[in-house]
């Protein structure tokens, strides 16, 4: 009988919140099916199909004969960018009464993402020509508009995931608030030590509005090309911010990148060897992903 080694024990079952597969205007290496079928190889409960330009629901609704029979599920949600009209609570409302899981705030119209962008920092170009607009969360006034309100309204109202996509951490603290005081209970931060600008310390404050911080394999993945930071950085992050509040995600999907599930192996058996605690990664991995999903519900 061949034992199950450490690494297959923590990742079995883990959910990936984060994966790009296609359709989408940006070059994409699988689709929603593909992933699904990729993911079965280390018995991924499910992931969550990503795109910064639409509504993924309707793809997966549309390829549902085709994942059936797929032992991964596939849920879908909807980014806030100029594409959907911005903070628009009617495309909001379709999304996730249709089924979708998760509302990503602005990520690549964000304040946060364009200057990063302007500032060299670089992105995946789209097959198609692309026009990018500015989405505010906020009015002239400094204030939350009042469409903010009305999205955190649907997604109370469906628990779903709420993520603060690309915004700067000036607005994901304001945003955040507004929606702890609508009874929101599941919200997440993504890469945070990339173009959002946080650390360590002002996670702990999105912590202690109900948040999870989310980190993605593709950033410390040796076998990345663009990969940032070494496994021992990320290690340093989920014992500041503890792993009961950590999620790790795979962030992949884009063409020439390596498939999520190599990744998870690779980043999550550098963990190990670096000593978090397999129960640990198991956390990290599946049990706050499932919770975020309402996998459990």
């Amino acid at each position: 009988m061949i034992r199950p080694s450490a690494i297959e024990r923590a990742l079995h079952g883990l959910v990936d919140l984060h994966c790009h597969s296609g359709p989408n205007p940006l070059p994409r290496r699988f689709d929603h099916v593909g992933a699904a079928a990729d993911g079965a190889r280390l018995g991924m409960r499910a992931l969550l199909a990503k795109s910064h330009h639409h509504n993924t629901v309707m793809d997966l609704l549309a390829m549902r004969d085709r994942l059936a029979p797929l032992s991964t599920a596939v849920y879908g949600g909807i980014a806030l960018n100029n594409q959907v009209g911005g903070i628009n609570p009617y495309a909001v409302e379709m999304c996730l009464r249709m089924g979708g899981r998760c509302v990503w705030f602005p990520t690549i119209s964000s304040r946060a993402h364009i200057d990063h962008h302007n500032s060299g920092g670089g992105f995946p170009k789209p097959t198609i020509p692309l026009s990018l607009a500015q989405v505010d969360v906020r009015g002239p006034d400094g204030a939350l508009i009042p469409e903010v309100g009305r999205v955190l309204d649907v997604i109370a109202e469906s628990g779903a995931l709420l993520s603060a996509g690309h915004m700067a951490p000036d607005d994901i603290l304001e945003v955040f608030a507004a929606a702890r005081d609508r009874g929101i209970r599941r919200l997440v931060v993504s890469h945070p030590n990339f173009v959002i600008g946080s650390d360590p310390a002002q996670c702990q404050e999105f912590v202690r509005l109900g948040a999870y911080i989310e980190h993605e394999t593709s950033m410390y993945d040796p076998e990345v090309a663009q990969a940032r930071w070494s496994p021992r950085q990320l290690l340093d992050w989920i014992e500041q911010v503890g792993p009961e509040h950590t999620v790790l995600a795979s962030d992949l999907g884009q063409a020439g990148r390596p498939m999520p599930v190599d990744s998870f192996i690779r980043v999550g058996s550098a963990l190990l060897d670096l000593g978090l605690p397999e129960k640990d990664l198991g956390q990290i991995v599946r049990v706050n992903p499932s919770y975020l999903l309402g996998l459990d519900d």
